[in-house]
């Protein structure tokens, strides 16, 4: 009898008895990864690495812009100064500084959200390659967006706080040793667990975070599967690269311009305690009464520019890394026929 009791075991083949026990592994190996969601995970993973290094800079230029408040002038420039500030102070480790967090973070991320997000198409009953509801694909894409900003939020917080811990003027008094011994990515998140309330600590800013995330993910994927259509050619079931491309930067730019007030109260929340800084918001309604009162409606779209500059690149370089990475995977079980 078979293991699952389902009857006796077949006899293997000649072919069969000829494949060495390494391999055979390897094959199956190789299917179980051409399996449609774990390709979309693997797949996921490279286009959030690949996508956040592209835009590094703007990244962190767009976060330093958020946090500028009454009395916080330190990066109130246009976006080439910015970048030239961010340059003379830093260097070059200045236009990567929380990228290493940031792929550290964005690939689960990115990870999961794509995987989830087949997932829930699948569970919705979207077959692949046919059209589906616009609303569907909202649906799906706003929930893989909770999804995956509930397993990696805490990277998202520590990331944010590195961002941030180098770009004040403190930072540029401090001799070459004080910058050496700043925190790095594990301290900061060990400091934030000790000193700001414990686990609950990691997750500051996690509500605006939802609130923001849900329809940008959603919008996200739902703008790039209707662009991603209207852009194949008549006849063919997919568009080139270039158009991929384009694709995913209007769908990124769309759906950041839709949600981008709510992306300003998560940076903000997730700096609400740091030491210096001097927010202290209450609750998210606070902050949102706080910033209208003393920066109007303009504070709510603080660092939009160089963020819708960063969008297009970002966008088009993850959905493109992704079809490429997720084909790729799949065709792995295409290779070898079917698993041993």
């Amino acid at each position: 009898m078979s293991v699952d009791g389902q009857g006796p075991s077949p006899v293997p083949t000649v072919e069969e008895k000829q494949i060495p026990a390494p391999l055979s592994r390897l094959i199956q190996l190789r299917h179980t990864i051409a399996q449609p969601v774990f390709a979309a995970f693997l797949a996921g993973g490279v286009a959030g690495a690949v996508s956040r290094t592209v835009v590094s800079p703007l990244e962190r230029l767009k976060i330093l812009f958020q946090i500028q408040s009454a009395g916080r002038n330190d990066y109130k420039l246009p976006i080439g100064q910015g970048l030239m500030k961010m340059w003379r102070d830093e260097g070059w480790k200045g236009f990567m500084r929380g990228n290493g967090a940031n792929c550290i973070r964005i690939i689960p991320y990115s990870a999961v959200q794509f995987a989830s997000y087949n997932f829930y198409k699948k569970v919705a009953g979207i077959v692949p390659g046919t059209p589906a509801p616009a609303w569907k694909n909202l649906l799906c894409g706003g929930i893989a967006g909770i999804t995956s900003v509930t397993f990696t939020y805490p990277l998202d917080l520590v990331r944010t706080r590195l961002s941030v811990q180098t770009a004040t003027e403190e930072y540029c008094k401090l001799s070459e040793a004080q910058r050496k011994k700043l925190p790095g990515m594990w301290r900061t998140g060990v400091n934030v667990y000790k000193s700001e309330g414990g686990f609950l600590a990691l997750y500051g800013g996690y509500i605006p975070t939802v609130a923001g995330v849900a329809p940008y993910v959603g919008l996200n994927f739902m703008t790039y599967e209707a662009t991603r259509a209207f852009l194949t050619p008549e006849g063919d079931k997919n568009p080139n690269n270039w158009r991929k491309l384009l694709a995913g930067a209007i769908s990124g730019a769309f759906a950041q311009t839709c949600t981008y007030p709510l992306d300003v109260l998560r940076r903000r929340f997730q700096i609400n305690r740091m030491a210096k800084m001097g927010y202290k918001y209450t609750s998210l309604f606070d902050a949102i009464r706080v910033i209208a009162r003393e920066e109007g409606f303009r504070g709510f779209y603080k660092g939009i520019a160089p963020n819708l500059l960063k969008v297009a690149p970002s966008m088009a370089s993850s959905f493109l890394s992704f079809e490429v990475a997720r084909d790729f995977f799949v065709g792995l079980g295409k290779v070898d026929g079917p698993p041993t």
